[in-house]
């Protein structure tokens, strides 16, 4: 039983996907029942890696996804509309959806669920958020039965390989982030990555599964590494961490029926014994802590053709095998309810003056007697712990950088020594304020 496949993008990852379906020999059998019907370009004149018929492709991607021919939509063009205009076209013509498109699902997810819900269609998600890395399946499925009690991940390749190459060999990020850019490691508009937004995407997809409801995407604080510093990134070193931009959806204590959230994304002072320290190059990693299994970690290739290719004809294999074990035919039940119409409790995201965490800070202070005591002093007046204090020598006269790691603190009380400290006549800057695991 042959299944027709519509193709909706012939980029990068479209590019993967076609590859892949015409060299079934040494895969899975149901990759030789797979036929590419139609596929959506933007420029038929385009060249392109993959050779494939020119009666194949289609301007209009409509089209693509009305043939009769075409049993499986598969999404792949990015991008926020038309994709997610053709997702719910799709469905309601009653066809399952593939979709590797993080932005459409983190934004519109609660709207495509209860479309493929009406119309008892599959819509995968795979290849959403960790490329290569199985975890939309395992959040589902192999870990339902855990009270989930953090996710906290490396979820862009670009950033992690350019955070790699600073900390390896002192480079600018200015010059790192050019260096990916002619690798294809980054966009030229590098914007989505190196500002957060990408990884603000796939930590809101992943929070919805392992907590059971829709996370609100605006609302999620986000930080890149735009703004970084490789001061930073050497005085972590020195103090025995390395710094990444990390994604982290933390349940909080609450309401059984109404989950509360800490979700953010931001760079990270990470000790050099967690799991997720020795994570570098364009690799990903995710980090599940849960009742009873403990810390679970997924890792791998979280980008690229390759990867993210493999994920998507992953469910489209998956989708394959139901239809052969269904006989082909008949509405199923959504395998894959996504963030809205499976839902089973209300999660909130919590305002960030009541969470808590541990920090790191550098100020730029006069070197003089007595400067370290202030700073200490605010402090200590707003309840905030110091782990560490420490005076490194700087190249302007009279000058010095203070670095302070705090240990785990509230929110409001970090922010009342903040602000004391600003306030210091020695104090002449705050240079940098991350956070620390």
């Amino acid at each position: 039983m042959t299944i027709g496949i519509g193709l909706l993008g012939l980029g990068t990852v479209g590019a993967g996907v076609a590859a892949i379906l015409a060299t079934p020999a040494g895969r899975h059998p149901l990759v030789g029942e797979l036929e590419l019907r139609r596929v959506a370009v933007r420029d038929l004149n385009r060249p392109r890696t993959v050779a494939l018929a020119a009666e194949l492709l289609s301007t209009d991607p409509e089209a693509v996804v009305d043939d009769p021919a075409v049993d499986i939509v598969v999404e792949v063009m990015g991008g926020l509309e038309p994709a997610r205009s053709l997702i719910l076209r799709a469905i309601a013509a009653g066809k399952p959806v593939v979709t590797a498109n993080k932005a459409v699902i983190a934004r519109y997810g609660e709207e495509i669920a209860a479309a493929a819900a009406r119309s008892g269609v599959y819509v995968l998600i795979e290849a959403a958020v960790g490329g290569g890395i199985p975890i939309i399946e395992p959040l589902k499925q192999s870990l339902g039965a855990n009270r989930i009690q953090r996710v906290s991940g490396i979820i862009n390749g670009t950033t992690n390989y350019i955070l790699s190459r600073m900390a390896a060999e002192g480079a600018a990020y200015s010059d790192v982030l050019a260096d990916a850019q002619r690798l294809g490691y980054a966009e030229a508009d590098p914007a989505a990555d190196v500002q957060g937004g990408d990884a603000a995407d796939k930590i809101a997809i992943l929070a919805g599964l392992a907590y059971g409801g829709p996370v609100p995407r605006e609302a999620i604080p986000t930080e890149g590494i735009d703004q970084l510093d490789a001061r930073d990134i050497a005085y972590a070193e020195q103090l025995g961490y390395v710094v990444k931009l990390l994604a982290v959806a933390q349940a909080m204590p609450g309401e059984q029926a109404e989950q509360l959230l800490d979700v953010r994304v931001h760079p990270t002072l990470l000790p050099k014994a967690h799991p997720l320290a020795g994570v570098n190059g364009v690799n990903n990693a995710i980090l599940v802590e849960g009742d009873p299994v403990g810390q679970v970690m997924f890792y791998g290739p979280g980008a690229g053709a390759g990867p993210t290719a493999s994920a998507v004809v992953a469910d489209i294999l998956n989708i394959a095998g139901i239809r052969q074990a269904t006989g082909g035919g008949g509405t199923q039940a959504p395998l894959d309810p996504l963030l809205a119409a499976g839902s089973w409790r209300d999660c909130r995201l919590v305002e960030s003056a009541v969470t808590s965490h541990r920090n790191y800070l550098r100020l730029r202070t006069s070197d003089r007697a007595g400067v370290i005591g202030a700073i200490g002093t605010c402090f200590g007046e707003a309840g905030v712990s110091i782990q560490s204090i420490v005076q490194f020598e700087t190249q302007s006269a009279g000058g010095a950088e203070i670095v302070v790691i705090t240990h785990e603190v509230c929110e409001a009380n970090f922010r009342q020594a903040l602000a004391a400290i600003e306030a210091l006549t020695d104090v002449q800057a705050v240079a940098a304020c991350l956070r620390t695991l």
